[in-house]
């Protein structure tokens, strides 16, 4: 087992993420953690593609998971959602 956590440790670290990372982190009340990941990084001016690559998921995902964030903070654009990351919904 020791050996699969460092691995998950590596894996992690090489997507830039932490191990002792808290759920709680990606906590925006009504989105689920994927779709912050997604909205955070889609705000940082990152392509679909670009997160599909970062997160390893397809760009159809991610623009699965951004039509649901939008839907579910009511908006309808990404210049909505960078309104949304200023006032901390993201």
């Amino acid at each position: 087992m020791a050996g699969f956590a460092q691995r998950a440790r590596r894996a992690l670290v090489t997507t830039g993420e932490n191990a002792q990372h808290s759920a709680a982190a990606d906590s925006v009340p009504g989105l689920t953690p994927q779709e912050v990941r997604v909205a955070r990084l889609a705000v940082e001016g990152l392509t679909n593609a670009e997160i599909g690559a970062r997160l390893f998921i397809s760009a159809k995902t991610v623009q699965y998971h951004l039509g649901k964030v939008f839907s579910k903070l009511g908006i309808k654009s990404r210049n909505q959602l960078q309104d949304a990351a200023a006032r901390r919904y993201l």
